[in-house]
């Protein structure tokens, strides 16, 4: 075996791993909080890199200036679809509010296409570009300043959410809504910081995403290695989004890069049927008891 190519290999799947985490986190920030599905995340990671194309290739902007202005964007769209679409939804069946998010998603899709065209575009550069080696390692530029990038997010998050106000009050609220409503704590503004804290990590992750992969209205299409990843490890649990994300990233890449691009899914979705016969919740999900 060259193990110097299974080691970069390696760094490479755990560098988009981390990325998996993120999109991951807001996966379970958003279903944690209000028990939606989101299976619009894709998609909105989409727009939040249609919109940093926006600002800083058409428009010229400071790509700093840019990719701030995207992932407010981002959290603001998160915001306005919970107070407008999800929120009236609540209490119906989960059939339906997941079909409303399935709906938003290609709805989404044809924004971007009447707004930006169908075809594939590039972002304009904003992460270093010089290789970067480690010894005799070469590691590509953008999956690690990427990575990079998306580990100090992921770190800021869960500081947040142990040791801030607000990240007490999402806990508090997905454990029990009718007694944080009790102790004062307004679930509805709850659920609509879970949804704009969630799609501002999902707009970052599509940024970093679209910078190596390029952008086109179906780039939402890598949501579904994440919700493999929030299967996997749990749909209410952080730990297992982060652990979730680091594995499925890794198996994903080492598939394509010793068997081929076309096993990458195959490997995915194998993992996850052995974990979910074993673990029906994830490896780290509640594990919910219903009487009857």
């Amino acid at each position: 075996m060259d193990w110097l190519f299974f080691i970069e290999s390696s760094i490479a799947g755990l560098a988009t791993g981390a990325l998996y985490s993120l999109v991951a986190l807001g996966f379970v920030i958003i279903y944690k909080a209000t028990r939606v599905i989101n299976f619009a995340i894709g998609e909105i990671m989409m727009i939040s890199a249609y919109l940093f194309f926006t600002f800083a290739g058409i428009l010229g902007w400071h790509p700093v200036l840019s990719f701030l202005l995207a992932v407010l964007g981002g959290g603001i769209m998160g915001g306005a679809i919970e107070k407008t679409i999800i929120r009236p939804m609540l209490g119906e069946s989960p059939i339906s509010v997941i079909m409303i998010t399935i709906g938003l998603s290609n709805i989404l899709v044809g924004i971007a296409q009447i707004f930006w065209g169908g075809g594939p575009r590039v972002l304009p550069v904003f992460l270093p570009k010089e290789p970067i080696f480690i010894g005799e390692l070469y590691v590509s530029s953008k999956i690690a300043y990427s990575a990079l990038i998306a580990v100090c997010i992921l770190a800021g998050y869960l500081v947040y959410f142990r040791f801030s106000r607000g990240g007490v009050a999402l806990r508090a609220t997905a454990s029990d809504q009718a007694a944080s409503f009790s102790m004062g704590i307004s679930v509805p503004k709850v659920f609509n910081y879970a949804w704009i804290f969630g799609c501002i990590a999902a707009a970052i992750a599509g940024i970093l995403v679209s910078a190596s992969g390029g952008l086109s209205p179906y780039a939402g299409g890598m949501a579904l290695s994440v919700l493999v990843v929030v299967i996997f490890g749990g749909l209410d649990s952080i730990a297992g989004a982060l652990i979730g994300g680091l594995l499925v990233g890794w198996l994903e890449t080492m598939a394509g890069a010793f068997w081929g691009g076309e096993y990458k899914m195959m490997a995915i979705f194998t993992l996850l049927t052995f974990v979910l016969v074993l673990k029906p919740h994830g490896l780290f999900g509640t594990e919910e008891i219903e009487r009857l």
